[in-house]
């Protein structure tokens, strides 16, 4: 049992209001990492135990929570038991949840024994995964002696919460494969025989689990989630995850983030290259959807006009365009209705969420708006049918709507004449390749404009006129000299 946080040693001073069961990390802060992740927190598993917990539960938290999940996991079972392997922490999370019915454990799993809180609980939450339940002294214990450990303390019909990180997940697509960073201090070396590392791929892991409950896959990271998905076919979704994602590398990658979350939900590689899943052992009807996804049918804008792009489908963009750009008009938010955040569901349009708004107002939004799409295409390195600038391009697409790209107006449009930087080495280069085609081929329609002047120059009607109009030339200089004019 935890001691009476009230109580005082004969030195007068306040007894440790958490359990010491060894194996605990003296100088050391999952909550408040200093070279590390962050505790998992968040709305996204604050959604799954709010799907979860009922009020008769007792409850083992097991790793590194936020305080706030903390919290709203004691504000809603009967007991919660926490078990954390750094020493501040547990004294941080017995003073802050003094009042509610939490008793903290600190140590490792390999020493939190059946002498140790509760013989059986209802639920088991483990949304951090497995590797921070151990330290540095924990020589010997597999992931799958921790599942084990864990399970062992369920109640027959118990409901076990637990992450897994993705080895193969979205970042080993996006991301450089050297480092320029040393390695943290939680990758310390450790027994080769005690890897906490979940199997590889969601299957492996569903195997290890021996029971097929409810698998989430969480984007963009375990400890920053924003949405979680059952069905990684859910397009809305997919848009949420590479938005997600694409914040989380804002910098050069080798791949543009978004399009290649965007690309892996439209393949049903979604759940497969998540950055990591949450399973919900023995638990059943669960939301198909954690975080901000809109409900409802419909397609991005943005993703229309693309494919239409790609195909040279001016029909198709004769249609769009001047419909979008109508709809636009009649809207008192169209400075958010950017094709990037604007749902199309036959003829109906409609916002998908929150964006950066655009400045200007009148025709200077609408070419704005336009003028973002074309950035963005150009950012993605997708294919276009025509040549040219920003400016060039969009002015094409606003004459589809009526609207004429005069300088003046181009001038009113915010960032209308920033360059545009590819966002991954993969679009760099590809942008790279197209502008060489572009040259090469600007290059070889001025060499034949070139090779045609020079044989008209050496052909004999040519010959024949510059004969004829030399002389005239002559007498209309010099009566041009005698007259002053």
């Amino acid at each position: 049992m935890t001691p009476d946080r009230s109580s005082q040693d004969s030195g007068g001073e306040p007894l440790a209001r958490s359990v010491m069961i060894a194996g605990e990390m003296l100088n050391w802060s999952d909550l408040h990492p200093e070279d590390g992740a962050p505790a998992t927190g968040g709305p996204i598993p604050s959604s799954l135990l709010d799907a979860v917990l009922r009020p008769d539960h007792k409850v083992l938290v097991a790793g590194p929570h936020s305080l706030d999940v903390l919290a709203l996991i004691a504000g809603r079972v009967t007991s919660v038991d926490v078990l954390v392997r750094s020493a501040p922490d547990a004294e941080e999370i017995a003073d802050q949840l003094e009042s509610d019915p939490v008793r903290v454990f600190c140590g490792s799993l390999d020493h939190f024994g059946p002498e140790h809180g509760e013989p059986q609980y209802d639920v088991v939450v483990a949304l951090d995964g497995l590797p921070r339940l151990v330290g540095p002294d924990t020589l010997v214990l597999s992931w799958a002696d921790a599942l084990a450990a864990l399970k062992s303390r369920l109640a027959p019909q118990g409901q076990l919460l637990i992450a897994a990180a993705n080895p193969f997940g979205i970042e080993r697509l996006v991301l450089p494969g050297v480092s320029n960073t040393v390695p943290s201090d939680e990758a310390w070396p450790r027994d080769i025989r005690g890897s906490l590392e979940a199997p590889a791929g969601l299957k492996a892991v569903q195997a290890a689990l021996g029971d097929s409950g409810t698998a989430y896959a969480v984007y963009p990271s375990l400890v920053e989630a924003k949405v979680a998905v059952v069905d990684a076919s859910n397009s809305l979704a997919g848009v949420v995850a590479a938005r997600s994602v694409a914040e989380l590398y804002p910098d050069m990658t080798l791949m543009d983030p978004y399009r290649v979350v965007q690309d892996a939900f439209a393949a049903g590689l979604g759940a497969e290259l998540a950055p990591g899943w949450y399973f919900a052992v023995g638990s059943t009807d669960l939301p198909g959807v954690l975080g901000e996804v809109p409900e409802g049918p419909g397609v991005l804008l943005e993703e229309i006009l693309l494919a239409a792009l790609k195909i040279d489908d001016h029909a198709a963009l004769r249609r769009t365009v001047p419909d979008y750009v109508a709809w636009l008009r009649s809207l008192d938010v169209a400075a958010l209705a950017s094709p990037d955040n604007v749902l199309v569901d036959g003829t109906a349009y409609r916002l998908f969420g929150e964006s950066e708004p655009v400045d200007g107002s009148g025709d200077a939004l609408v070419v704005a708006q336009l003028a973002r799409f074309v950035r963005r295409s150009m950012e993605f390195a997708s294919r276009e049918p025509w040549a040219g600038s920003v400016h060039d391009v969009t002015a094409r697409l606003a004459s589809m709507a009526g609207i004429t790209v005069t300088e003046e107006l181009w001038a009113s449009v915010a960032d209308g004449n920033e360059p545009v930087a590819p966002t991954g080495y993969a679009e760099q280069q590809a942008t790279i390749v197209r502008l060489s085609e572009e040259l090469a081929d600007a290059s070889a329609q001025a060499s034949w404009f070139e090779s045609q002047l020079d044989g008209i120059r050496r052909s004999r009607p040519y010959r024949i006129g510059q004969a004829v109009l030399n002389p005239a030339r002559v007498v209309v200089k010099r009566v041009r000299r005698t007259t002053g004019r």
